[in-house]
């Protein structure tokens, strides 16, 4: 007798239909039909199984502090950056622990097992990192929070980020991060870029950069990025996140950098909520989008992933840590609106996603976690489309969060009908008749 089985699950390569066992907090089988029974079984027809989503970047110290102590009134990072610095003082570690968790909890339920979290170093107490560190252990049971150690203030441009960032990686935060583009110079903000990733290298960890976040098409730190991960041997371990003046740049010096980041394997994080919200602020019409070349990216098998980045803090004021509503935007910002671009995108919020954390034993083959998250959709389209409700969240092997089916009720004619917006309330066409 297997511990869970879900039954006819629907996969998001495709795959219809199939039953998954469950033992030991891992999957055991996956197969069409398993004849043996369950202690717990889950009847998934019609619904998705996904992997849990993963978001690749955010910023839990600073989140659901939205209006302390005031609200953004520009919508620019510049305030923002300059809100969360007149901020800082006043939280503790009480603070801290108790939005942290929250947002876990909101995580959880919305399937989102796994967190990148950019953590502030900037601070003398290196308060946040302490008690994230606390969080991170806390909540291990349930989800898995990486930290990377962030000087928000600027590496070189705060006079104590260099002993700092140490510090906090002494103490065990996972990932060497960075500014570049917020120190004082350009020649300060690459020669930030050197030093980080040569502690990268000497340490053995991932790096992983704010990089670019400008509508200046002048901002090209990634170029340093990308020679710096391949002179030191850092291919498959850096992440440049952002990358928004790319959107700016001429096709000509994007195709270069297109090249650079394919040929040194940099890893790319999108934060579409945040990108769509904060860049092109300046402008008047036409206005930029600001997000990076999501499309062309992915055209070349860069790989690409989207994160939340804020939620209801200095820099964004709305947000609910649902992944697929940043994948959803992303898919809207770059135009992948086709069958193929579907599947990349959901791929950027789950698979993509988990590779740049180095997620171990992530999937859904035999041998991988019984992590699992059941959707009240039938397919990655569907999901993108509806953001359905997460039926069920499983993290190795056992049922921690449900949720009911949405389906209203509409009275016409007489009659009740129920309307859940799923695909089986249409035919859709086929390619041959929409020609």
């Amino acid at each position: 007798m297997h511990q869970l089985i879900i039954r006819k699950a629907n996969l998001p390569d495709g795959t219809q239909h199939v039953d998954i066992a469950c033992n030991d907090g891992r999957i055991s089988v996956v197969a069409p039909q398993i004849e043996t029974s369950a202690e717990t079984e889950i009847d998934a027809s019609h619904c998705l199984v996904t992997s849990p989503f993963v978001d690749s970047h955010f910023h839990m110290d600073a989140t659901l502090t939205y209006g302390r102590p005031r609200v953004n009134r520009s919508g620019t990072l510049l305030e923002g950056i300059a809100l969360w610095s007149e901020l800082k003082p006043s939280i503790d570690s009480a603070d801290i622990k108790r939005r942290a968790h929250a947002l876990c909890r909101w995580a959880i339920a919305k399937g989102n097992l796994a967190i990148r979290s950019h953590v502030d170093i900037c601070d003398p107490a290196l308060t946040a990192v302490h008690s994230l560190l606390e969080v991170k252990k806390e909540i291990s049971p349930y989800l898995d929070l990486q930290l990377v150690a962030f000087p928000q203030d600027g590496y070189f441009r705060h006079p104590e980020a260099t002993r700092l960032l140490d510090k906090a990686l002494d103490l065990g935060v996972d990932v060497v991060g960075g500014i570049p583009h917020f120190e004082r110079t350009q020649d300060a903000g690459a020669a930030s870029v050197t030093a980080l990733c040569e502690i990268a290298e000497r340490r053995g960890l991932m790096a992983d950069l704010h990089c670019d976040e400008s509508d200046d098409p002048h901002s090209r730190h990634v170029e340093t990025l990308c020679a710096e991960t391949q002179r030191l041997g850092l291919e498959d371990r850096v992440t440049g996140s952002h990358l928004t003046s790319m959107h700016s740049m001429d096709n000509y010096y994007a195709g270069k950098l297109l090249s650079i980041i394919e040929e040194t394997q940099l890893h790319v994080i999108a934060n579409p909520l945040i990108n769509i919200t904060l860049q092109g602020r300046m402008d008047s019409y036409p206005k930029r989008r600001g997000m990076t070349r999501v499309k062309e990216m992915m055209e070349r098998d860069i790989n690409v992933a989207m994160g939340h980045d804020c939620a209801l803090d200095p820099w964004y004021a709305q947000g609910s840590h649902d992944m697929l509503e940043v994948a959803q935007m992303g898919l809207h910002i770059a135009q992948m609106t086709g069958q193929e671009d579907v599947h990349k995108i959901f791929a950027a919020v789950t698979t993509n996603a988990a590779k740049i954390l180095q997620l171990q034993d992530y999937g859904l083959a035999p041998g991988c976690y019984a992590d699992l998250v059941i959707l009240q959709a039938s397919n990655p389209a569907e999901a993108l489309r509806l953001r359905p409700s997460r039926l069920y969240v499983i993290r190795r092997g056992e049922i921690i969060a449900r949720s009911q089916p949405a389906v209203s009720q509409v009275n016409l004619f007489g009659q009740t009908y129920p309307v859940a917006f799923r695909d089986s309330e249409y035919t859709p066409a086929t390619d041959v008749e929409r020609t």
